[in-house]
């Protein structure tokens, strides 16, 4: 099944969207998830909630603003992010939304906090595909460094002087020190 016809039988709340997105993009979810609970049951468990989130909030997906692939990976990390958090027992649990707008900040600051995300973007897109890639799965999947050493060809201590001269890099496009 294509993308799109599992994306129009959510749309429809069709429960055969919901066995096409488990069977086509549940190892996409539990790779995302993984690394954020180690624990099986919890991967499994929080698996299940982010289907429903999907299946909540299809809606909200515009391929105009990204891939499909994207915004699942995004629903899947800050859905196991935030459940992490609750098994934690935190006493106050504020959900990472998907866009970066907060409700609580004002105009201007969104606009500052729009700036340097886009400032973030642009030096990450000015880096190599490797570099990227390393940095995304170090910084924004929580992979550890001998998995991503491992998944890459690479040893554990290339991974961290290149993770660390790719931060030495950002500060200095970002212009800090």
């Amino acid at each position: 099944m294509k993308e799109r016809e599992m994306i129009e039988l959510l749309l429809q709340k069709n429960e055969k969207g919901m066995d096409e997105l488990i069977i086509h993009y549940g190892a996409l979810m539990r790779y995302i998830i993984a690394p954020i609970l180690p624990n099986k049951q919890d991967q499994e468990d929080c698996l299940s909630k982010i289907a429903m989130q999907v299946w909540k909030k299809i809606d909200k997906f515009d391929s105009q603003r990204g891939s499909w692939n994207a915004w699942l990976t995004a629903i899947s990390r800050n859905y196991a992010l935030n459940y992490k958090r609750s098994n934690k027992d935190y006493s106050s649990i504020e959900e990472i939304e998907s866009d970066i707008s907060s409700s609580d900040l004002s105009p201007e600051e969104q606009m500052i906090r729009q700036e340097r995300l886009s400032a973030v973007n642009r030096a990450l897109q000015s880096m190599s595909s490797q570099d990227r890639t390393l940095f995304y799965r170090k910084y924004y999947y929580f992979q550890s460094i001998s998995r991503i050493a491992s998944e890459m060809g690479m040893t554990e201590r290339a991974v961290e002087e290149k993770l660390y001269r790719i931060k030495k890099q950002l500060r200095k496009m970002l212009g800090g020190n």
